[in-house]
């Protein structure tokens, strides 16, 4: 552990894991909002919408994170000139702020979609009765009574997107992985204890996170 004696080592690590933290954060709501949007499109009776929706999901889904995080960074960045922030740093942070949470979108609308499902028919043809419109009846009725039985799902996509937040540093952020790389060549007597400390960080984040979102998914889960 002399690695992180060194108080520039420390900060270091820190400061990675703090970018982690930031891309996460930014990353989950830019996702839920967006995947609550492309879920309402799947279920939509507008035949256009239900495309939208299921092109995006089918697209990115099964495209390689690493691919979009790079078109993010040398197709909106280096070739198209688009800047969202003057920092280098803060900028590659937007630019894999925007890569993750397209991605984890189409995960958060498949996992929306399926609490959807869950919802009786009824409840959307009682609120269809009483006159209230498509987009009504999903934000009044069903999206609540849905929301109760996507929490452990959509836990595990938090816990996905924490992790897969490490492919940032392919476009230069200094995030954990790449303080991780960094340490471990200047300091390769002590790769297995770098790790240790790296691997036991992300494990005392998210093994909590998890047991947090089964626990609500438990008190919040419908009686049935």
């Amino acid at each position: 552990m002399h690695v992180f004696a060194d108080q520039a080592n420390f900060d270091a690590y820190v400061s990675g894991f703090l970018w982690i933290l930031k891309l996460t954060g930014a990353a989950a709501v830019l996702a839920l909002l967006l995947g609550v949007l492309l879920a309402a499109f799947r279920v939509s009776p507008v035949p256009v919408l239900r495309g939208l929706g299921t092109a995006w999901v089918n697209i990115f889904r099964n495209t390689p994170l690493t691919l979009i995080i790079f078109f993010c960074y040398f197709g909106l960045f280096s070739t198209l000139g688009l800047s969202l922030a003057e920092d280098l740093d803060l900028n590659n942070y937007w630019l894999g702020v925007v890569g993750l949470s397209v991605y984890t979108a189409s995960f958060v609308c498949e996992a929306v979609r399926s609490g959807i499902n869950t919802v009786p028919n009824g409840q959307a043809e009682a609120a269809r009765a009483i006159g209230l419109s498509f987009f009504q009846t999903l934000r009044i009725v069903v999206l609540p009574q849905a929301g109760r039985a996507v929490v452990a799902p959509l836990g595990s996509v938090l816990i996905a997107l924490c992790k897969n937040a490490t492919i940032v540093g392919t476009i230069g952020l200094m995030e954990s992985s790449s303080v991780m790389k960094d340490l471990i060549n200047s300091n390769g007597d002590a790769v297995i204890a770098i790790f240790a400390v790296f691997a036991g960080t992300f494990a005392a984040l998210l093994i909590p996170t998890g047991y947090f979102f089964g626990w609500l998914a438990n008190r919040l889960a419908v009686k049935r």
